[in-house]
Formats: C-alpha cells, structure tokens, sequence
C-alpha cells in the first residue's frame, strides 16, 4: 500500500513538473517571434503614438519585432476583448488607457473585466488635462469657476465626447465642486475646441497636446491643471486642487497589458524591457514633447493603482449618470 501511495505521489509531482516544463522554457526564449501589440483606437491618436514609440524601444531592445496593430472600434471596446481573450503566451498584448481599463466598462457592456481579466506590465505615461474657458467668460481660476457655476446652476457649458477622459475629469470636477454645468456632446476632443474657441460653448477639459497652442495664442484661456501637481510647460498656472478643491486629480494614461493568464516571468520581462526602453532622456524628451510625462513603473504599483483607478472611475460615471451613447 504504501508502495503505490509513493508512485502516485511521484507521478503527480512528474506531471505538474511535465506541465510547468512549457511555461518555463516559454520564458526564457521569449520572444521567439514578432510580439502583436494591440492599440484599440485609431492611428494617430495619443495612444497610437505613445505605443509606437514603445514598440520601436522594444524592438531595438529584444531583437524580435513588437507590431503595432490598429483593433479600433465601438469605444476601444472591440480592441480590448481581443487581448482578453487572446492567448496568455505574450505574443498578443494592449496598449489601453484610462478608458478602456476603467470608464468605458462602467458606461458599456464590455465583454472584458478590466480588473480579472488583464496582466498589468507597466504605466507607459500620463498626461495632466487643462482646464479651459473662453477668453470672455469672467473667471480667471477655477475657484472663480465654481462662484460662477454655482450663481449660474445649469448654465454654464462645457464640451466633450461623452466618456472620454476629458468628459470624465469635468465629471468629477462637478461633483467635488457641487456644481451644475451642462455637457454638450462632440464626437472629439477637436470639435469641442473649435466651439469653445468661437464661443459657442463657454468652457471644456483638454488634453495638453491638442490644446497648448491655441492657448499660447491667446484663443483659449487656461485657468488650471488637473495634475496633482503643476506641469513644467506651464508653470505659472495652478492645481485645481490648489484653487479650492483639495484632492482633485485627473489625468490620461496609458498602460500595457497582457492576457490575465500571461505567465508571471514574460510579465517581468516585458516590464524590465518596457521601463529600460522608456526611460532614457531621448524617449522622455520624445514623449514630453507629445504631451506625455513617462511613468514606467514596476508591476506592483501599476497593478495597484489599477485596481484603485476602476473603482474610482466607475463612481464617477455613476454619480453623473453618464449613459452609453
């Protein structure tokens, strides 16, 4: 009896020994071929750029070719499910972002959940908003916003693709301001600025590329970031959170994943290769001048504030009652 015990006991320790053999030997030739990373928008756009620029770093880095594929599509939806359900053998990973990781799950019925469903690598980079008005409106600092909204409820408006990022950081402006401003829904970011411009709609959240120049002409006021700190591009303009709202943060990000099964040794060599390719001056200075501050973290913290970021964001959408469109 105790004869066939030992060999069953032997023969399980074989077998899992014999299960694990290809995982283990996975990661340490990996990659062995051209690696998909998966950008669920479209070319051009901040995500596009940014994960272009770590696929070349990776590419120079490893040896092996890391594509950028374009899966664009119903909100970054379509995209994302596709890492989701991919393969967990690091040959198919995802750029996303604040919105496909935490609002647009809040707003949509994803096929995807974002905190079981993904490996988190590394936080590429992140990007504080402005917080703009036309140069008529009477406020100079967004706490002479809030004394504006609040003897105007209702009546100021404010432009923005319904759950984006800068959609999101009006959101949670209003509900820590305790204020009521009106949405007026655009299909982008570039649309929004043209009426906010012209006067049409008085006020917006933008992200810095798309909005620096028109304010260093003058067409656009900027009364605030939504950094937690001030930005080194303007530092003459102050915090939201230093105007009157303590604890105010936003910001847009971008972050790289893998299927949530991806084996633990890939996820810490693609992050030791991500955050070794990011990090030097050039890159830096590459992405700054797209608007981006590198972040490049390691697998804890980014796993970490993940999960704090879905909560956080599925409240938002909550209290404002954001709708799928």
């Amino acid at each position: 009896m105790k004869n066939i015990q030992l060999k069953q006991i032997l023969t399980t320790i074989l077998l899992g020994m014999t299960n694990a053999l290809p995982l283990a030997v996975l990661a340490q030739t990996y990659p062995a071929k051209p690696v998909r990373m998966v950008v669920p928008f479209p070319a051009g756009g901040g995500v596009d750029v940014t994960a272009r620029i770590l696929a070349q770093r990776l590419t120079d880095r490893v040896g092996q070719s890391f594509i950028v594929e374009n899966r664009a599509g119903a909100s970054g939806i379509i995209g994302t499910e596709f890492v989701a359900k991919a393969a967990p053998d690091g040959y198919t990973l995802l750029v996303g972002s604040q919105t496909t990781q935490c609002v647009v799950p809040a707003i949509y019925k994803a096929n995807y959940n974002p905190a079981r469903d993904f490996a988190p690598i590394t936080e590429i980079a992140k990007s504080p908003m402005l917080l703009l008005v036309h140069p008529t409106l009477p406020v100079k600092t967004a706490g002479d916003l809030v004394k504006l909204a609040k003897s105007k409820p209702g009546e100021l408006t404010f432009g923005a693709a319904p759950g984006a990022t800068i959609h999101m950081a009006a959101e949670l402006f209003k509900i820590m301001a305790k204020i009521d401003m009106r949405l007026i829904p655009y299909k982008g970011e570039g649309p929004a600025i043209v009426d906010v411009m012209g006067g049409q709609v008085l006020l917006m959240f933008s992200n810095i590329p798309v909005s620096l120049p028109q304010v260093k002409t003058g067409r656009l006021r900027v009364v605030a970031v939504t950094s937690a700190q001030r930005v080194a591009t303007l530092p003459e303009v102050p915090t939201i959170a230093e105007s009157g709202l303590p604890g105010y943060e936003a910001a847009t990000w971008f972050g790289f994943f893998g299927p949530a099964a991806l084996p633990r040794d890939i996820v810490n060599k693609l992050n030791a290769d991500a955050v070794a390719g990011l990090t030097p001056p050039e890159v830096k200075e590459r992405l700054a001048g797209q608007g981006y501050f590198v972040v490049a973290s390691a697998v804890e913290p980014f796993t970490a504030f993940v999960n704090a970021e879905i909560p956080r964001w599925a409240k938002v959408v909550k209290e404002a009652n954001v709708k799928p469109e």
